[in-house]
């Protein structure tokens, strides 16, 4: 079992779901997306797993989202992933993968489906 954690030590859910792992007993690895962000590859490896298309795993209501004006309808799949990539801070958070599945941790429980 491989496990990571796509962790913000900011966030409040993010902290939440470390913190249900860690009592589980689970050894995981931790990525602090905003100072290490995926690559593009990884990026779209997540968006499969979860069954998303990036719209549905960007944070809408960060201020950099309405700056960049992604909520057009213009705005192509490819242009989100490139956005996430360099505004880390757009990726909902927290994301776990384990092996070739993934989960946001909200709530923090709903990481349990794939433990």
């Amino acid at each position: 079992m491989s496990i990571s954690i796509y962790h913000n030590p900011r966030c409040s859910k993010s902290r939440q779901t470390l913190q249900l792992l860690t009592d589980k007993g689970l050894q995981f690895e931790i990525i602090e997306y905003l100072t290490n962000p995926p690559t593009a590859d990884t990026l779209r490896h997540i968006l499969s797993m979860l069954g998303m298309r990036p719209g549905e795993l960007i944070r809408k209501n960060e201020a950099i989202y309405k700056e960049l004006g992604l909520g057009a309808d213009d705005v192509t799949d490819e242009q989100l992933i490139s956005a996430m990539l360099a505004h880390p801070i757009l990726i909902e958070r927290p994301v776990v993968v384990n092996e070739d599945q993934a989960r946001i941790g909200r709530p923090p429980e709903t990481v349990l489906e794939i433990l």
